[in-house]
């Protein structure tokens, strides 16, 4: 589907792509909206979840220790999901996999709907990030096989992109639901529809058909190989090298950029609002006005790394998200003042997640891109779950200010610049089978 055709440099990259490629980012990209939303939605509700499954005041410390560790969670549950959806769908095909993913998510966020205790939440919580681990390498991989080299950047960051709508709608569930927490995850069983339209509409791109093809006739290719993955030296160290720069940004985005929300918090209640309607306008400043400069910056990298390379890209955004964080954390005076700081906060802190979608399906072959891809994205979360693990316990030490916890966990980026120094640049190249 994927075709070399017409890629003159000045050409709009959305010319000529043809009806199914469209379909295919739609497809993949809906897919990915409900996926953030189950992630986003206990952001947003986890406070008062968490308070009525463990009867304590929404004050209680141990809600901020099971917020981090839940969390957590999540990420450990995504990193399986990840690593086993990836595989099956160099193996199985990228449509029936993009399927189980999404039915897994959908049916058990319904689920949580009927939790009464913290270990029914974390099950839960843990079950349906197995599906939003394997839907997102899945979709990647999809969108990266699908698209014209010249296309393929900025239609992937479109795709990844699309994650503002999911935390947009998982803002407004919440703020709609107020207390009533258990409707927002009963919303979360909707994307089960969207199977309808990925069996009726989404077709294998050639290459994976042709790589399948040349495994059945006996060639040496093993789709889904964790094996080879990790025995070819390239293979090897794209995929360790690709985990450690997810978990920068997983890590960051959790420990960090959704900090946003508790910055916010903090600042209201020292301005004298009542903690009740402190926490409604922290959800709105976090989900709609951090979120849409995080919007902003994820639709600004795909073409960033057009322009820059993905390499001068990655470390570009995260040298200057280095700089924003402790100046949204001291810097305002006044919840106003924060409220202006926050969308150039979202936009650097989150832009780099496009990248993901962008790089990472351009390090392997197409026999194994859902596998490294997936490996990629969620062994990051494997690692970012650690860093979450130490945010819970650094903002939760007696006299320990906010701002200075988030400053110190945004030195994070230092490390990811380091990374990215090791990788290869994949502008302007085919994928890798082609070179």
């Amino acid at each position: 589907m994927a075709s070399d055709s017409d890629d003159e440099p000045s050409r709009p990259w959305y010319r000529g792509i043809t009806r199914p490629q469209w379909v295919v980012l739609a497809v993949a990209s809906a897919g990915w909206v409900f996926d953030v939303y189950e992630g986003q939605i206990f952001n947003i509700t986890g406070e008062q979840l968490l308070a009525d499954v463990l009867h304590v005041g929404s004050s209680d410390p141990a809600i901020k220790l099971n917020l981090d560790r839940m969390l957590g969670i999540f990420l450990a549950g995504g990193t399986l999901g990840g690593l086993v959806f990836g595989s099956l769908a160099d193996r199985w095909g990228r449509r029936p996999t993009m399927m189980v993913t999404i039915l897994m998510y959908s049916v058990f966020s319904g689920l949580t709907y009927f939790a009464q205790s913290l270990w029914q939440v974390a099950i839960l919580r843990f079950l349906v990030a197995t599906g939003v681990g394997g839907e997102w390498a899945v979709a990647a991989a999809l969108v990266a096989e699908v698209f014209p080299p010249r296309a393929r950047a900025q239609a992937s960051g479109l795709f990844h992109a699309t994650s503002i709508l999911g935390t947009w709608l998982a803002t407004f569930a919440g703020m709609a639901a107020d207390t009533q927490w258990r409707f927002c995850y009963l919303v979360g069983v909707l994307p089960a529809l969207l199977i309808l339209w990925v069996r009726s509409s989404v077709k294998e791109p050639q290459a994976w058909v042709q790589a399948g093809a040349e495994a059945k006739g006996g060639g040496t290719i093993k789709p889904g190989s964790f094996q080879e993955l990790f025995t070819d030296r390239r293979w090897r160290s794209r995929a360790l090298l690709g985990m450690c720069l997810a978990a920068v940004g997983l890590g960051s985005f959790w420990a960090v950029t959704v900090a946003g929300q508790g910055l916010a918090k903090a600042m209201l209640l020292g301005e004298g609002v009542s903690e009740p309607k402190a926490l409604e306008q922290a959800k709105f400043a976090y989900g709609f006005v951090e979120t849409a400069g995080g919007g902003l910056g994820l639709l600004a990298f795909g073409p960033l790394c057009v322009k820059l390379g993905r390499r001068r890209a990655f470390l570009l955004i995260q040298l200057a998200a280095l700089v924003i964080v402790p100046t949204t954390c001291f810097a305002p005076s006044t919840y106003r003042q924060l409220l202006f700081l926050l969308p150039l906060y979202g936009f650097l802190t989150l832009g780099m997640h496009a990248g993901f979608a962008v790089y990472f399906p351009e390090l392997f072959p197409t026999h194994l891109r859902a596998t490294g891809t997936g490996f990629c994205f969620n062994g990051g979360r494997l690692l970012a779950a650690s860093m979450l693990y130490f945010s819970g316990w650094l903002k939760s030490l007696p006299g320990m200010d906010l701002r200075v916890a988030v400053s110190w966990l945004g030195l994070v980026f230092i490390p990811g610049m380091v990374v990215v120094w090791f990788l290869p640049e994949t502008k302007d190249k085919g994928l890798p089978e082609s070179y």
